[in-house]
């Protein structure tokens, strides 16, 4: 029965959110959305003189481009790259028939390529002519474009590439044009590349640098060509990306750098078949590490090192064959985030496997951020709406709110995470609780041989063992409504964090081994040549675990945290704990009703005892509905139905308030 209430109470939450952001466009508008990182519809087809509006619904900045016959920037002065932040909105009315190709010029290429699609407009046909794939070449051509002595910067010598090919890159010339304000000697350009199956190599990691200025959107934009492997580079200072891949087959970044980019430090987007390792980001509001919508991903993330980004990692809809090991995610707001959301296409995300990794200090708040990354906010690895994912062998130490965290995840569709094995970590040092369990949930986490001490559920080892004892106590919905506060507090009050911008630059990183002449592997059957055994990897025992002070221990009632802010502290109270007050004080009236009354025989009364005892909340309503009791109806009325109805107006008008709906 208690499953049944909560369900039903957050399917309440869920129809509530849903009625709140709803709104039909008005009568002819056609909307088209930009999510992360595709438009809503490949082809959109109106009629001459109709409205089109753009609406990002993403958590990045996109914009809508038809070279040189419109764009979502004209408003802005800018047809190329004006964007729209998330949330942002434009209409463009139509009154010449055409067929219009568009595309992100963030995300997309104006070959169709990425995050691209067609407004048809008027009575026109129109077939969409599907791309052949590019040729796949396994073996280095013994050709190398070096630079700048043989080509003046990185995007002429990648446009002069061909499949198979090496881009050697060498530091900047020392003259007025490379010069940055800091006084280090950069490449100041965007790489976008679009030859496939090449490798772009720097000649020394730390002295070769891309250098976005604050200005351009990416470092290097990698754009449906496959096979493309970046190593031993530096790019900073892009307003989007760092290292970007997106709408491709096979991808490697070997000791690669980021940092101080805007929103994500090295990233791969509908992109399968991939390897990131020896890598590093610091300074991404949204993300140092990122792979999105991809199922299956085929992907691993290797003996990398994330520090003061939103998210150490994060990985919305990326499900199946995805490995992030042996890496260390220190000082993030959260440390490792795979997640489920309707703003990307394959939710919900599953098959995600975290193994020997150490996360350390989450809940750094002079770490930049995004508003959306403040739900995770503390966490050392939190699992919104994960399905049948594996976390063991890890070590997570000081995390201000939770060590590890799995929980249901709101957007558009309610996602419920399930079927998790948590095993074999060591947690020391959390805020809150070192392993939690949030509902309502699918059936089949499990928990055991983990190194804790303080769980949510209480007892998580012992009563949700993965191959012995469970209790059908499966989660605790304080987790789901302190994730809800924290979400009210970003968008009321706000939060901590620091400026992308001014985070420190990090010291020298290491050289890739053999530099300038290590083998040239274009980055082909990446995944399947990867030589990754899980087993075999330890849970690691030490490492910089100073980085961070142990945070101290928040003040709880009812698993409610006190301290967190007042809207984490006004949805626990009352989304968690004000249902149990009423609970009470329903029983309390029922039973001394019960006690009181000489027209019921003792079998009766027992009856009516067991009811009120053993069926949580309906017993009690029942007895006060069905009993007839001599208490007057008013009396009863107000207990039940004004305590329901105070409950639903206070939870909802705190959600209107706190900017949940």
């Amino acid at each position: 029965m208690r499953t049944t209430w909560l369900l039903w109470l957050a399917g309440v939450a869920v129809g509530l959110t849903l009625v709140a952001c709803s709104s039909d466009a008005p009568a002819g508008f056609v909307n088209i959305g930009m999510k992360d990182n595709f438009f809503t519809r490949d082809v959109t087809r109106i009629e001459v003189g109709d409205t089109v509006r753009f609406v990002n619904q993403g958590d990045a900045p996109h914009n809508a481009i038809a070279r040189d016959q419109w764009s979502t920037g004209e408003a802005a002065g800018d047809i190329e790259f004006a964007v729209m932040d998330p949330g942002g909105r434009i209409d463009l009315t139509f009154d010449t028939e055409g067929i219009y190709e568009y595309y992100c010029s963030l995300h997309g290429t104006p070959e169709g390529e990425g995050m691209a699609a067609v407004l048809v407009v008027g009575d026109l046909d129109y077939q969409a002519s599907p791309k052949a794939p590019a040729e796949p070449v396994a073996d280095w051509t013994g050709r190398t474009l070096n630079v700048p002595d043989d080509h003046p910067t990185i995007q002429n010598a990648v446009d002069a590439a061909e499949p198979g090919d090496l881009v050697l890159v060498a530091p900047a010339p020392q003259d007025d044009e490379h010069l940055a304000p800091d006084g280090a000697y950069v490449y100041k350009e965007q790489v976008d590349v679009r030859t496939p199956y090449i490798t772009i190599r720097g000649t020394d990691r730390n002295e070769v640098v891309v250098d976005g200025e604050f200005e351009r959107p990416n470092g290097f934009n990698v754009a449906a060509a496959d096979g493309v492997a970046i190593e031993n580079i530096t790019a900073r200072h892009a307003t989007i990306n760092g290292f970007f891949w997106t709408s491709l087959t096979g991808y490697r970044g070997s000791y690669l750098t980021a940092y101080n980019n805007g929103v994500y430090g090295i990233y791969a987007f509908d992109s399968v078949d991939g390897l990131l390792e020896y890598s590093y980001a610091s300074g991404s509001p949204d993300a140092g590490f990122y792979i999105g919508q991809c199922d299956p991903c085929d992907a691993v993330i290797d003996h990398s090192v994330a520090e003061w980004n939103g998210l150490g990692y994060s990985g919305t809809n990326a499900s199946g064959n995805l490995f992030l090991v042996r890496s260390t995610w220190r000082d993030n707001h959260a440390g490792i985030a795979p997640n489920s959301l309707d703003s990307e296409l394959l939710p919900p995300a599953h098959d995600v496997t975290i193994v020997g990794n150490v996360i350390v200090g989450s809940g750094n708040d002079e770490a930049p951020a995004l508003e959306t990354q403040y739900i995770a906010s503390g966490h050392g690895i939190v699992l919104p709406g994960v399905l049948d994912s594996t976390i063991e062998r890890n070590l997570v130490v000081n995390s201000d709110r939770v060590g590890i965290r799995v929980t249901p995840m709101l957007d558009d569709n309610f996602w419920m995470s399930g079927g998790n094995r948590i095993a074999d970590n060591v947690v020391r040092g959390s805020g809150h609780a070192d392993l939690a369990v949030g509902g309502p949930g699918l059936d089949g986490d499990c928990f055991e041989g983990n190194d804790v001490s303080t769980t949510l559920p209480p007892g998580l080892d012992l009563f949700q063992q993965c191959d012995g004892l469970r209790l059908p106590w499966r989660w605790d919905l304080t987790t789901f409504t302190g994730l809800a506060g924290q979400f009210a507090q970003a968008a009321g009050v706000g939060f901590p964090y620091g400026d992308w911008q001014t985070v420190r630059a990090p010291p020298d990183q290491a050289q890739m081994p053999g530099g300038v002449d290590a083998p040239v592997v274009p980055a082909y059957d990446v995944f399947a040549t990867y030589d990754l055994d899980v087993d075999t990897i330890e849970v690691p025992t030490s490492t910089d675990l100073d980085a961070a002070a142990a945070p101290s221990r928040e003040v709880t009632i009812m698993g409610v945290p006190l301290a967190a802010g007042f809207w984490p502290a006004f949805f626990g109270l009352y989304a968690w704990v004000l249902p149990f007050v009423l609970l009470a004080a329903w029983t309390a009236l029922a039973l001394w009703d019960i006690a009181r009354r000489e027209d019921l025989s003792k079998g009766v009364a027992i009856g009516w005892i067991a009811a009120v005892l053993l069926i949580p909340f309906l017993g009690p309503i029942l007895y006060h509905v069905a009993a007839r009791s001599p208490l007057p109806g008013w009396l009863r009325g107000a207990m039940v139905g004004g305590g329901l109805l105070a409950y639903l107006v206070i939870l909802g008008v705190g959600a209107v308030v706190g900017g949940i709906v």
